[in-house]
């Protein structure tokens, strides 16, 4: 059973119900929230948590805050580089599903990007 209260990934993090981010540092402010962002933005829009979701969308963040782009393939690289080992078919079809849900959009040179409205879930714009 899941408790939302007990971290999971050995990180204790406090919310300041004051706190309003900027933004336009999307790329700082990913790290500083770690996963419980992430979980936070497939729960909005009404997915549930997996590690490769979890993984796929932090190099979308890492990317964008390094002012690049991924393809499926880019993708999977990046991912093999950080020693997690997801198929390039687990990766494809993640990409494909977050696409489906709205989360994700395919660019038109193949690339992936996070959809607009997610990228202001996760900076506290709007709650889906």
């Amino acid at each position: 059973m899941h408790n939302s209260h007990i971290p999971t990934d050995g990180s204790q993090q406090h919310r300041d119900a004051n706190f309003q981010p900027d933004p336009g540092l999307l790329e700082v402010l990913a790290p500083l929230h770690g996963n419980e962002r992430i979980r936070h933005l497939l729960k909005c829009f009404g997915l549930r948590t997996s590690l490769v979701r979890l993984k796929v969308i932090d190099a979308l963040l890492t990317a964008a805050g390094n002012e690049r782009r991924l393809g499926v393939r880019g993708m999977h690289s990046h991912l093999q580089a950080l020693d997690i080992p997801l198929s390039f078919l687990s990766v494809r079809e993640v990409l494909k599903r977050l696409c489906s849900e709205g989360v994700v959009v395919l660019n038109s040179d193949k690339s992936y990007s996070l959809h607009p409205q997610a990228e202001a879930v996760l900076t506290g714009r709007i709650e889906a």
